[in-house]
């Protein structure tokens, strides 16, 4: 949302203060008492800041005419850059809210447009990381080139001492200032947006979709695991053992068919925890020249 909202304003603050600027710088010659005294001279650049063609004529004191004078460097290169990165950014960043608005489901089909967006993303907050580097730099060497301590140097007559010169306007900066503020601050949106936009993409749903599991809850798993292997398969020889030492005259028949019946259900009844119970043949106990018959015998299996 901050992308919909924010992107295209930041984007248009930062290119419209940089390549409307217009820059007016005035100085003043006095030739000591001569004929061509407090002579004004304007100076006047703007975007794309080529100084080097920017040119002003000044006073030679000594002679009646004039020189013509350029200013010192070219920094349209840093300029264009900052404000194509920017001009770019506001129509890709009009793009992604028309189809964020209007196409949100062709948007999210395949997974192409997250992918596409996210590596769009990717690149706008690299080139606005590297065209506001480069315009801070060039807009310190641009408020250098055009000091007037700098250019009042570049005239002849104020180099000399009996000839007096000053400035009597500077170039309002703020708006320069400004720009290259906006530039960062496209940085920082830009640069925010693609964990947002990563978030659309197949890799993050790919991450969440099969977590992984934490140390605690792997021994706690395998504590169950062998907890139930135990009481699956060692209770039961345990308690035929008890049936062994109590049971006198038990078939040996009937007792591999209760075996195999109680492996079997064992092994298929893997998360059933209630105790089972079985019920087995009757048995014939001798005691003292006598038979006794009792009833069938309920064998119990907790698992």
């Amino acid at each position: 949302m901050c992308m919909v909202i924010f992107a295209p304003i930041f984007a248009v603050c930062a290119f419209v203060t940089c390549g409307g600027y217009y820059g007016h710088l005035q100085v003043k010659v006095d030739c000591g008492g001569r004929r061509q005294s407090n002579v004004s001279i304007d100076i006047d650049f703007s975007y794309p800041f080529r100084l080097q063609q920017v040119h002003f004529k000044a006073p030679l004191c000594d002679v009646e005419r004039e020189e013509v004078l350029f200013l010192d460097g070219d920094f349209s290169s840093a300029a264009q850059f900052f404000v194509t990165v920017g001009v770019f950014a506001f129509l890709y960043s009009l793009l992604a809210t028309i189809v964020y608005v209007f196409y949100q489901n062709k948007y999210l089909k395949n997974n192409r447009g997250p992918l596409v967006d996210f590596a769009v993303t990717v690149i706008f907050s690299l080139m606005w990381l590297l065209s506001s580097c480069c315009w801070s730099k060039s807009l310190s060497d641009i408020k250098r080139a055009t000091n007037p301590t700098e250019v009042l140097l570049l005239i002849s007559a104020c180099r000399a001492q009996e000839n007096s010169c000053a400035a009597t306007q500077e170039p309002f900066w703020s708006r320069l200032n400004t720009s290259a503020v906006f530039g960062f601050v496209n940085v920082a949106l830009w640069s925010g947006n693609i964990w947002f936009v990563f978030k659309e993409t197949g890799w993050y749903k790919t991450g969440q979709r099969y977590p992984t599991r934490s140390a605690s809850g792997k021994r706690s798993s395998e504590m169950r695991e062998r907890l139930y292997s135990e009481s699956s398969f060692d209770q039961p020889d345990d308690s035929f053992g008890l049936y062994r030492q109590d049971s006198v005259t038990l078939s040996k028949g009937d007792f591999n068919k209760q075996v195999e019946r109680q492996a079997s259900i064992n092994q298929s009844q893997v998360s059933f925890s209630l105790p089972q119970t079985y019920l087995g043949k009757s048995v014939v106990y001798e005691r003292d020249n006598s038979v006794t018959s009792q009833g069938p015998m309920i064998f119990i299996n907790e698992m």
